[in-house]
């Protein structure tokens, strides 16, 4: 099954990118100057021509001083209880991937669990990532290479990797098949939101 064919919420990343920056004022190449990414690249994106990349988005989350999450919701009432059903899923089409939000942004603690899926050979990007607290890995399908601090670790089907996200890191997809992992960030300070650099840093054909 492709992986994007998922019954679950589209996101328009163009409409949103364009709501965020404008109010913020800021003019394309503006964007382009704070975010390190190319006006043109930036506007493809804007006009629904291209999906960002983990590490482009990452990028303009960044530049714009925001969590990821407000790409494809409105700040969401925090909640001490938070269900999310299968079908009601906030999805980010990514650059040979996919992002899913399982209710982290609407959970009042400190913790965000997502999934991510990679086409094969893909990767979160180019520049390793961190931030605080704790990450859990739990690969579902296919395989992942994890790269924390000096040591590099592969994970496949049913395996689980825990680090300390202070840690650079990064990962990619060294298989011939789709990999998805489910992945829970918690223990981060107060106002962080850690998910952001997840959707996160590297070359991609959009810069």
């Amino acid at each position: 099954m492709d992986i994007y064919d998922q019954e679950a919420p589209s996101v328009n990343i163009s409409d949103r990118l364009r709501q965020l920056r404008e109010e913020r004022e800021l003019s394309i190449r503006g964007l382009g100057r704070l975010s390190g990414l190319s006006a043109n690249a930036l506007s493809v994106i804007e006009r629904g021509l291209s999906s960002p990349s983990v590490s482009t988005l990452y990028k303009i989350a960044t530049a714009l001083e925001i969590p990821v999450t407000a790409f494809f919701e409105e700040t969401p009432p925090k909640q001490d209880v938070v269900i999310v059903k299968a079908s009601e899923r906030n999805r980010i089409p990514l650059y040979r991937g996919l992002w899913e939000g399982l209710g982290g942004s609407q959970y009042e603690g400190s913790v965000e669990p997502f999934m991510i899926t990679l086409e094969a050979g893909s990767s979160s990007g180019r520049f390793p990532m961190s931030h605080s607290g704790h990450e859990f890995v739990f690969c579902l399908r296919g395989e992942f290479t994890y790269e924390v601090g000096e040591d590099t670790y592969s994970l496949e089907a049913g395996d689980a990797l825990l680090f300390s996200a202070n840690l650079e890191h990064k990962w990619h997809n060294p298989g011939k098949t789709v990999a998805n992992a489910l992945i829970i960030l918690c223990g981060f300070r107060p106002g962080e939101s850690p998910s952001k650099y997840h959707l996160a840093s590297g070359k991609t054909e959009e810069e």
